[in-house]
Protein backbone atom coordinates (compact mmCIF):
# COMPACT_ATOMS: atom_id res chain seq x y z
CA UNK A 1 0.00 0.00 0.00
CA UNK A 2 1.57 3.63 -1.02
CA UNK A 3 1.54 6.39 1.84
CA UNK A 4 -1.65 8.28 0.67
CA UNK A 5 -3.64 4.59 0.84
CA UNK A 6 -2.07 4.02 4.67
CA UNK A 7 -3.05 7.50 5.68
CA UNK A 8 -6.36 7.08 4.82
CA UNK A 9 -6.83 3.21 5.82
CA UNK A 10 -5.36 4.49 9.43
CA UNK A 11 -8.01 7.35 9.94
CA UNK A 12 -10.65 4.96 8.96
CA UNK A 13 -10.03 2.47 11.76
CA UNK A 14 -9.74 4.98 14.10
CA UNK A 15 -13.10 6.41 13.21
CA UNK A 16 -14.45 2.79 13.01
CA UNK A 17 -13.48 2.40 16.03
CA UNK A 18 -14.99 5.41 18.02
CA UNK A 19 -18.34 4.33 15.57
CA UNK A 20 -18.42 0.91 17.36
CA UNK A 21 -18.35 2.74 20.77
CA UNK A 22 -14.32 3.23 21.72
CA UNK A 23 -14.04 6.19 23.61
CA UNK A 24 -10.23 6.35 21.92
CA UNK A 25 -8.35 4.53 19.55
CA UNK A 26 -5.07 4.18 18.16
CA UNK A 27 -2.28 2.33 16.13
CA UNK A 28 1.33 1.39 17.33
CA UNK A 29 3.81 -0.80 14.67
CA UNK A 30 4.91 -3.89 16.12
CA UNK A 31 8.18 -3.93 15.33
CA UNK A 32 8.22 -0.19 17.86
CA UNK A 33 6.26 -2.38 19.96
CA UNK A 34 8.60 -4.93 20.43
CA UNK A 35 11.20 -2.89 21.98
CA UNK A 36 8.92 -0.74 24.73
CA UNK A 37 9.83 -0.90 28.51
CA UNK A 38 7.23 -3.55 29.72
CA UNK A 39 7.91 -5.65 26.57
CA UNK A 40 11.93 -4.99 26.82
CA UNK A 41 12.20 -6.09 30.54
CA UNK A 42 9.58 -8.89 30.85
CA UNK A 43 11.17 -12.05 32.59
CA UNK A 44 13.54 -9.39 34.01
CA UNK A 45 11.25 -8.56 37.15
CA UNK A 46 11.56 -12.19 38.78
CA UNK A 47 8.34 -14.80 38.89
CA UNK A 48 4.81 -12.67 40.20
CA UNK A 49 1.87 -14.79 40.69
CA UNK A 50 -0.55 -12.15 42.41
CA UNK A 51 -3.95 -10.58 41.70
CA UNK A 52 -4.04 -10.36 37.67
CA UNK A 53 -1.93 -13.42 36.81
CA UNK A 54 -4.16 -16.68 35.22
CA UNK A 55 -2.61 -19.94 36.28
CA UNK A 56 -3.74 -22.42 33.89
CA UNK A 57 -2.28 -25.14 32.19
CA UNK A 58 -2.41 -22.70 28.54
CA UNK A 59 -0.50 -20.01 30.43
CA UNK A 60 2.52 -19.03 28.60
CA UNK A 61 5.33 -19.45 30.90
CA UNK A 62 8.31 -17.49 28.03
CA UNK A 63 8.38 -14.04 27.01
CA UNK A 64 6.05 -12.65 24.25
CA UNK A 65 4.92 -14.90 21.98
CA UNK A 66 4.34 -12.42 18.58
CA UNK A 67 2.18 -13.75 15.68
CA UNK A 68 4.61 -14.03 12.67
CA UNK A 69 2.44 -11.98 10.78
CA UNK A 70 1.90 -9.66 13.25
CA UNK A 71 2.53 -5.64 11.50
CA UNK A 72 0.05 -3.23 13.67
CA UNK A 73 -1.99 -3.27 16.85
CA UNK A 74 -5.02 -1.37 17.27
CA UNK A 75 -5.42 -0.31 20.74
CA UNK A 76 -9.10 0.58 21.45
CA UNK A 77 -9.72 2.62 25.04
CA UNK A 78 -13.32 2.94 27.00
CA UNK A 79 -13.63 5.67 29.47
CA UNK A 80 -14.36 4.79 33.03
CA UNK A 81 -15.63 7.88 34.66
CA UNK A 82 -16.00 8.25 37.93
CA UNK A 83 -19.95 7.38 38.51
CA UNK A 84 -19.79 3.76 36.55
CA UNK A 85 -16.97 1.89 38.76
CA UNK A 86 -19.48 -0.63 37.95
CA UNK A 87 -17.10 -1.12 34.78
CA UNK A 88 -14.15 -2.72 36.48
CA UNK A 89 -15.80 -5.06 38.91
CA UNK A 90 -15.25 -8.34 38.19
CA UNK A 91 -17.94 -10.74 38.59
CA UNK A 92 -18.01 -14.23 39.30
CA UNK A 93 -19.39 -15.73 36.00
CA UNK A 94 -19.59 -13.06 34.19
CA UNK A 95 -18.78 -13.31 30.57
CA UNK A 96 -15.69 -10.99 30.44
CA UNK A 97 -15.06 -10.67 33.53
CA UNK A 98 -16.18 -7.40 33.58
CA UNK A 99 -18.71 -5.15 31.99
CA UNK A 100 -15.72 -2.90 30.54
CA UNK A 101 -13.68 -5.46 29.24
CA UNK A 102 -17.44 -7.66 27.83
CA UNK A 103 -17.78 -4.02 26.32
CA UNK A 104 -14.15 -3.72 24.88
CA UNK A 105 -14.53 -7.05 23.53
CA UNK A 106 -17.85 -6.41 21.22
CA UNK A 107 -15.64 -3.66 20.10
CA UNK A 108 -12.90 -5.68 19.12
CA UNK A 109 -14.94 -7.96 17.09
CA UNK A 110 -16.92 -5.67 15.26
CA UNK A 111 -13.66 -3.40 14.08
CA UNK A 112 -12.60 -6.92 13.47
CA UNK A 113 -15.08 -7.93 11.34
CA UNK A 114 -14.91 -5.08 9.40
CA UNK A 115 -11.26 -4.68 8.67
CA UNK A 116 -11.38 -8.32 7.17
CA UNK A 117 -14.67 -8.22 5.30
CA UNK A 118 -14.01 -4.42 4.14
CA UNK A 119 -10.32 -4.14 3.99
CA UNK A 120 -9.59 -7.74 3.65
CA UNK A 121 -6.92 -6.97 6.53
CA UNK A 122 -6.64 -10.16 8.60
CA UNK A 123 -6.78 -9.86 12.37
CA UNK A 124 -6.05 -11.64 15.48
CA UNK A 125 -7.97 -10.36 18.83
CA UNK A 126 -5.88 -10.91 21.37
CA UNK A 127 -6.99 -11.70 24.84
CA UNK A 128 -6.47 -9.50 27.95
CA UNK A 129 -3.95 -11.76 29.78
CA UNK A 130 -0.31 -11.51 28.73
CA UNK A 131 0.06 -15.03 30.29
CA UNK A 132 -2.61 -16.22 27.56
CA UNK A 133 -1.26 -14.63 24.34
CA UNK A 134 -1.55 -10.75 25.28
CA UNK A 135 0.32 -7.86 24.66
CA UNK A 136 1.34 -5.08 27.33
CA UNK A 137 -1.53 -2.69 26.51
CA UNK A 138 -0.29 0.22 28.62
CA UNK A 139 3.05 0.25 26.49
CA UNK A 140 0.86 -0.80 23.09
CA UNK A 141 -1.51 2.38 24.03
CA UNK A 142 1.88 4.81 24.59
CA UNK A 143 3.24 3.60 21.34
CA UNK A 144 -0.20 4.28 19.75
CA UNK A 145 -0.19 8.20 21.33
CA UNK A 146 -3.37 8.02 23.19
CA UNK A 147 -1.48 9.15 26.38
CA UNK A 148 1.84 8.74 28.62
CA UNK A 149 2.65 6.70 31.68
CA UNK A 150 1.78 8.59 34.85
CA UNK A 151 3.33 8.95 38.08
CA UNK A 152 1.02 5.82 39.51
CA UNK A 153 2.26 3.36 36.74
CA UNK A 154 -0.76 3.74 34.73
CA UNK A 155 -2.29 5.08 31.31
CA UNK A 156 -2.66 8.95 31.49
CA UNK A 157 -4.80 10.13 28.21
CA UNK A 158 -5.55 14.23 27.77
CA UNK A 159 -9.36 13.41 27.69
CA UNK A 160 -9.65 11.19 30.59
CA UNK A 161 -6.48 10.66 32.52
CA UNK A 162 -6.28 7.02 33.71
CA UNK A 163 -9.88 6.11 33.89
CA UNK A 164 -10.03 4.20 30.69
CA UNK A 165 -9.46 0.59 29.82
CA UNK A 166 -8.02 -0.93 27.03
CA UNK A 167 -7.79 -3.39 24.68
CA UNK A 168 -6.35 -4.38 21.23
CA UNK A 169 -5.83 -6.35 18.27
CA UNK A 170 -3.34 -7.31 15.75
CA UNK A 171 -3.34 -7.07 11.96
CA UNK A 172 -0.93 -8.68 9.14
CA UNK A 173 -0.56 -5.43 7.16
CA UNK A 174 1.37 -2.41 8.38
CA UNK A 175 -0.76 0.57 8.70
CA UNK A 176 0.68 4.10 10.14
CA UNK A 177 1.38 4.51 13.30
CA UNK A 178 -1.02 7.47 15.48
CA UNK A 179 1.84 8.07 17.92
CA UNK A 180 3.69 8.39 20.52
CA UNK A 181 2.52 11.88 21.69
CA UNK A 182 4.73 14.60 23.21
CA UNK A 183 1.76 14.70 25.98
CA UNK A 184 3.60 14.40 29.41
CA UNK A 185 1.06 16.11 32.13
CA UNK A 186 2.94 14.65 35.50
CA UNK A 187 6.32 16.61 34.91
CA UNK A 188 5.50 19.07 37.58
CA UNK A 189 2.77 17.09 39.45
CA UNK A 190 3.23 16.57 43.24
CA UNK A 191 1.76 13.36 42.87
CA UNK A 192 -1.43 13.46 44.50
CA UNK A 193 -1.80 9.80 43.10
CA UNK A 194 1.29 8.16 45.13
CA UNK A 195 -0.28 9.74 48.23
CA UNK A 196 -3.60 8.23 47.72
CA UNK A 197 -2.43 3.98 47.63
CA UNK A 198 -3.46 2.62 50.97
CA UNK A 199 -0.63 0.50 50.80
CA UNK A 200 2.00 3.06 49.99
CA UNK A 201 3.01 1.10 46.85
CA UNK A 202 5.10 4.34 45.83
CA UNK A 203 6.73 4.50 49.36
CA UNK A 204 10.38 3.39 48.36
CA UNK A 205 12.47 2.97 44.95
CA UNK A 206 12.42 -0.92 44.02
CA UNK A 207 13.75 -0.45 40.13
CA UNK A 208 17.07 1.31 38.73
CA UNK A 209 18.26 1.52 35.56
CA UNK A 210 21.15 -0.72 36.34
CA UNK A 211 19.08 -3.09 37.60
CA UNK A 212 16.64 -2.99 34.60
CA UNK A 213 19.01 -2.15 31.78
CA UNK A 214 16.89 0.54 30.20
CA UNK A 215 15.78 4.23 31.09
CA UNK A 216 11.95 4.05 31.27
CA UNK A 217 11.23 3.01 34.78
CA UNK A 218 7.97 1.27 36.35
CA UNK A 219 6.33 4.67 38.11
CA UNK A 220 8.56 6.41 35.73
CA UNK A 221 11.61 6.73 38.55
CA UNK A 222 11.34 3.02 39.95
CA UNK A 223 9.16 3.84 42.72
CA UNK A 224 6.47 1.42 41.95
CA UNK A 225 5.66 -1.89 44.18
CA UNK A 226 3.36 -4.56 42.50
CA UNK A 227 3.70 -6.36 45.69
CA UNK A 228 2.47 -3.58 47.88
CA UNK A 229 -0.09 -3.40 45.14
CA UNK A 230 -1.30 -6.92 45.21
CA UNK A 231 -2.15 -6.81 49.39
CA UNK A 232 -4.58 -4.10 48.66
CA UNK A 233 -6.16 -6.31 45.47
CA UNK A 234 -5.74 -9.23 47.49
CA UNK A 235 -7.81 -7.45 49.81
CA UNK A 236 -10.52 -6.75 47.66
CA UNK A 237 -11.00 -9.88 46.54
CA UNK A 238 -11.03 -11.52 50.13
CA UNK A 239 -13.45 -8.98 51.00
CA UNK A 240 -15.73 -9.25 48.33
CA UNK A 241 -19.56 -9.52 48.94
CA UNK A 242 -21.65 -11.92 46.88
CA UNK A 243 -24.55 -10.83 44.09
CA UNK A 244 -26.16 -12.02 41.08
CA UNK A 245 -24.55 -10.86 38.21
CA UNK A 246 -25.21 -11.61 34.63
CA UNK A 247 -28.64 -11.31 33.49
CA UNK A 248 -29.76 -12.25 37.30
CA UNK A 249 -29.87 -15.91 37.25
CA UNK A 250 -25.66 -16.55 38.89
CA UNK A 251 -24.54 -15.63 42.42
CA UNK A 252 -21.10 -14.92 42.88
CA UNK A 253 -18.54 -12.76 44.43
CA UNK A 254 -18.43 -8.87 42.77
CA UNK A 255 -14.80 -7.44 43.64
CA UNK A 256 -14.66 -3.81 43.35
CA UNK A 257 -10.73 -3.36 43.26
CA UNK A 258 -9.04 -0.23 44.44
CA UNK A 259 -8.72 2.47 41.70
CA UNK A 260 -7.77 5.35 44.18
CA UNK A 261 -4.54 6.05 42.40
CA UNK A 262 -6.80 6.83 39.38
CA UNK A 263 -9.49 8.98 41.13
CA UNK A 264 -6.80 11.19 42.60
CA UNK A 265 -5.26 11.90 39.61
CA UNK A 266 -5.90 16.01 38.38
CA UNK A 267 -5.99 15.15 34.26
CA UNK A 268 -9.10 15.96 32.66
CA UNK A 269 -10.75 16.90 36.21
CA UNK A 270 -12.86 19.97 35.03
Amino acid sequence: MNSEILNIITSQVVEKAKDYGASLAGIARVDELRNSPSHAVYGKLGEYKGIGITQTKHARQRGIEWPENAKSAIVIAIEHPDDRPELDWWKDGFTGGTEGNRILISIAAELSNWLEKEKGIKTNKLPYHIEKGGIFLKDAAVMAGLGCIGKNNMLVTPQYGPRVRLRALLTDKALLSTGPTDFDPCGACNAPCRKACPQRAFGERIYSKEKLGLAQLPGRTGVYDRVQCNIQMQWDKDTAKEAISDGGDIRGKVVRYCRLCEWACPVSRS
